[in-house]
């Protein structure tokens, strides 16, 4: 730190230096102050433009995630909503026993701060409000993730494009549910992380102490995956160290100065400092070629940045916030129950992806493919491990897609912004200058409108509860002629959440843990786990 700040300071003084030197130039030379004024002019002028751009991409994003973000409401919302209700009304001081269900089960509720969001909306505003959330949410989203893409590739044309199709990507996982809110939240964490390790300011460490803080919170059982974040760029900086570190030809000139050490022939001796000589020089020379592959390399660009060391030390204290939450430790165990569990059989979304049944992600797939192979485009290794580590979460669990939209679409924007750079720069910024004048900047929003309206006018009609795929008039005869206080009724999975909501005791819902033995049991007081799940499949 002492030696950044002496750094520093003589940078300052170095630069106070050269202004001098600038300024006796440009009063002996009219025509070098001239040129450094429209430097500055210019450099003004395109601030001013990507400010502009800036606004119209937020209007468009905005206005294209209105209209993709779904007005009926989903599943899980309606479950969503009655615990936020109970948490409205009695606080968070006993959630640890299901109230909905009739077979009396334990329960940790595991987004409580989510729901009680959702019932506060739809308290003070209906069904209506919770829409509206859920646009706000999907354009908040959508503006990150161009954030993101803006950050990585610095070509505002390509982000925005590539920000409108990542959310196009991921149109089915968009709903009044917990995971939009930490979509969100990860995509801020991954800013952070790149302008933490760009800038070196503190205040990003900071933000990603926080933000699992809330995402403990607000889904607890994404937790986890918070942290595989991170890794991609402590991947990279361990890699460099230990190839850094040549333990072959370290451990090799050892071990002939070992042996100088031990023998007593004078020969021995000299003809293991020959070869001790000889090692030190070829790692010197490995080391200058190394070099050189690392600042022009073929296709993978590597950039060992020792701030990933406070990246480590950030990422091990805010492992410890997953303990600041109603649900005790359950941040660290969820998922792992979650996973040992029979319910992602048996779940759409949990599924193993096929690439018959996801054509725009194999689209997506062969693009990626594509600029590698046939283009001289390079990728950081960073960004290669985490495409590669998303890829493969998403050929497990088909409901990866959505990470891969939001966090492999900023990469395949650098790349597109790469292969433009060196192909056909001029005619992006042209691109660009024409959207951040008033005429383009109308012509695009216009684009965006009739677009999105296309994408809305099929389900302008929608309803908010569909009837057609939740029992609406079965919960009102149901509550009009049965006692509901003594009720034990089976129902289909899928129209547990609906019957909840209305108040009627459930035989099984769509918060499928509760329902498996690895949650609904207790070990300590002796209580085996009921498969209720299984039991409501099999019936």
């Amino acid at each position: 730190k002492t030696y950044f700040e002496a750094y520093q300071k003589e940078l300052i003084k170095q630069q106070e230096e050269v202004d001098k030197i600038m300024l006796q130039i440009y009063a002996h030379d009219p025509n070098k102050a001239k040129e450094a004024a429209e430097v500055k002019v210019e450099k003004k002028t395109r601030d001013y433009k990507g400010i502009i751009f800036n606004i119209v991409a937020i209007i468009c994003i905005a206005i294209f995630c209105a209209a993709i973000s779904p007005k009926t409401l989903q599943n899980d919302t309606f479950y969503t909503i009655k615990i936020g209700e109970y948490i409205y009304n009695n606080g968070i001081g006993d959630l640890t026993q299901d109230l909905y269900s009739w077979h009396e089960l334990p329960y940790t509720y595991p987004h409580w701060l989510y729901d009680l969001m959702v019932f506060v909306i739809y308290n003070s505003f209906g069904h209506l409000g919770i829409y509206l959330s859920t646009i706000i949410f999907t354009a908040i989203l959508g503006i990150s993730v161009y954030a993101l893409g803006n950050l990585k590739s610095k070509n505002r044309v390509v982000s925005l494009a590539i920000s409108v199709l990542s959310v196009y990507l991921m149109r089915d996982f968009i709903a009044a549910r917990a995971q939009l809110v930490t979509f969100i939240l990860f995509v801020w964490a991954v800013i952070c992380i790149e302008q933490l390790l760009n800038t070196e300011k503190k205040r990003y460490a900071l933000f990603l102490v926080l933000i699992p803080l809330l995402i403990t919170n607000l889904h607890c059982a994404v937790f986890p995956f918070y942290f595989i974040l991170f890794l991609p760029y402590i991947g990279e900086y361990l890699l460099l160290v230990v190839e850094d570190w040549d333990l072959d030809m370290r451990l090799y000139r050892r071990i002939f100065k070992l042996r100088k050490r031990i023998s007593r022939k004078e020969d021995t001796k000299e003809k293991c400092q020959n070869k001790v000589e000889k090692i030190t020089e070829a790692l010197e020379e490995r080391k200058i070629k190394r070099a050189k592959i690392r600042e022009n390399p073929y296709k993978i660009k590597v950039e060992k940045n020792h701030v990933v060391l406070l990246l480590i030390s950030v990422m091990a204290i805010a492992a410890l916030t997953g303990f600041v939450n109603p649900a005790g430790d359950g941040a660290y165990t969820y998922l792992v129950k979650t996973l040992q569990g029979n319910t992602t059989a048996s779940i759409n979304e949990h599924l193993p992806l096929t690439l018959s049944e996801a054509g725009e992600f194999a689209i997506a797939l062969i693009t990626f493919l594509l600029i590698l192979i046939f283009t001289d485009t390079k990728i950081r290794l960073s960004d290669l491990f985490m495409l590669g580590g998303i890829v493969f979460l998403a050929f497990n669990s088909r409901r990866q897609i959505s990470m891969f939209a939001i966090f492999c679409g900023p990469i395949l924007a650098k790349m597109i912004a790469d292969m433009v750079k060196k192909y056909d720069e001029d005619t992006f910024k042209k691109l660009h200058d024409f959207v951040a004048g008033w005429f383009g900047a109308t012509v695009v929003i216009c684009v965006f409108i009739i677009m999105s309206t296309m994408i809305y006018k099929p389900h302008k009609n929608d309803d908010y509860v569909d009837a057609s795929t939740y029992p609406v008039e079965a919960s009102d005869w149901i509550l009009a002629n049965l006692d509901i206080e003594n009720l034990k009724m089976y129902n289909e999975y899928n129209y547990g959440s609906y019957l909840l909501f209305r108040g009627i005791p459930v035989f099984i819902d769509s918060r499928c843990d509760l329902y498996s033995p690895e949650f609904n049991g207790d070990l300590d007081e002796g209580i085996d786990g009921r498969d209720i799940f299984s039991d409501a499949l099999s019936i």
